[in-house]
């Protein structure tokens, strides 16, 4: 079988068995097309079932002289382990050559995040007497205080906030469902924005559930989020490398530092392991240092507990 239907195949596989989301997807199947632009150049053709370890290290070593950083590495053999071990499902091959790949060490990154006042001047920057001003407003009080990822922001429905009780449902990585808390200031502006704006639009059919929706009636892309972020940041004058992610990590970072429970915040994260949400201790030393106070026995038999 050719690379081209083989590469196929596993798409379908992470679509339909693995049930993983259409960017992660798309992630996958990137870096495995690069993987076969490097094994069949001009110069050379590689079968699939003749890949050894040593041709995977001469393709990091590619990548390495690209100044592929460590971080994109890791994701990089992530991506082959996951290919190899379908064609290893689907009898392809008899060996899987990378079992043996190791990861390079990429340290822990923390996060970029905004204060509040720095949240608060580029919120201050929309101009709400235009038509989408208060959608603005909505999407930015959503990405910072529920924590959304892009994409459950994109994908938010109107059936699935509510009100009452306060929460809205999710729709993760996985497709794993959760309830996210809806504050009292992302709920002022949804509702502004639901019930005096996105009401008087005309909506394509398709959409009519979606919460944020552009001015041909589509909902928006990852893509217009991203622009509206930039544009407001620099307006804001503010001199990091914002992103719609970086106001999740803003969330979760007052989270911690207000002394919330780090349980709470995987769950509201949507977090699969615990470690993942545990870098945000790292950013506030004062969290770390009033655990050990308060919990370890020697603190607590010098206080006479």
């Amino acid at each position: 079988m050719s690379w081209k239907s083989l590469i196929k195949g596993y798409e379908n596989y992470l679509k339909i068995e693995k049930s993983l989301s259409s960017n992660t997807v798309d992630a996958y199947i990137r870096d495995i097309n690069k993987m076969d632009g490097f094994f069949n150049s001009e110069d050379s053709k590689k079968k699939i079932n003749s890949i050894n370890h040593e041709d995977f290290q001469n393709y990091l070593a590619h990548l390495n002289g690209l100044k592929i950083n460590a971080r994109s590495q890791s994701r990089v053999i992530s991506s082959m382990r996951s290919f190899f071990k379908y064609l290893m499902i689907e009898k392809i091959i008899d060996n899987n050559p990378s079992e043996l790949l190791e990861n390079p060490k990429t340290g822990k990154k923390l996060p970029e995040f905004l204060t509040i006042d720095e949240i608060d001047l580029m919120v201050s920057q929309i101009d709400r007497s235009k038509s989408d001003g208060e959608r603005n407003i909505a999407i930015l009080e959503v990405l910072y205080g529920c924590g959304l990822r892009v994409t459950e922001l994109i994908e938010l429905k109107i059936s699935e906030i509510y009100w009452k009780e306060g929460f809205i449902r999710i729709i993760g990585k996985g497709n794993k469902e959760r309830l996210v808390p809806l504050g009292k200031i992302a709920s002022k502006h949804l509702k502004i924005y639901l019930n005096e704006i996105r009401v008087h639009q005309k909506i394509d059919n398709q959409f009519v559930d979606h919460v944020f929706i552009n001015k041909n009636g589509k909902k928006l892309s990852r893509v217009m989020i991203f622009k509206i972020i930039k544009k407001l940041t620099e307006k804001a004058g503010i001199q990091k490398n914002v992103s719609p992610h970086t106001l999740r990590h803003s969330f979760a970072t007052h989270l911690v530092e207000g002394g919330a429970d780090l349980r709470a915040v995987q769950e509201m994260l949507g977090h699969q392991s615990i470690t993942t949400t545990e870098i945000y201790t790292h950013l506030d030393k004062n969290y770390l240092k009033q655990n050990i106070l308060d919990y370890h026995p020697l603190e607590k038999s010098k206080m006479g507990w």
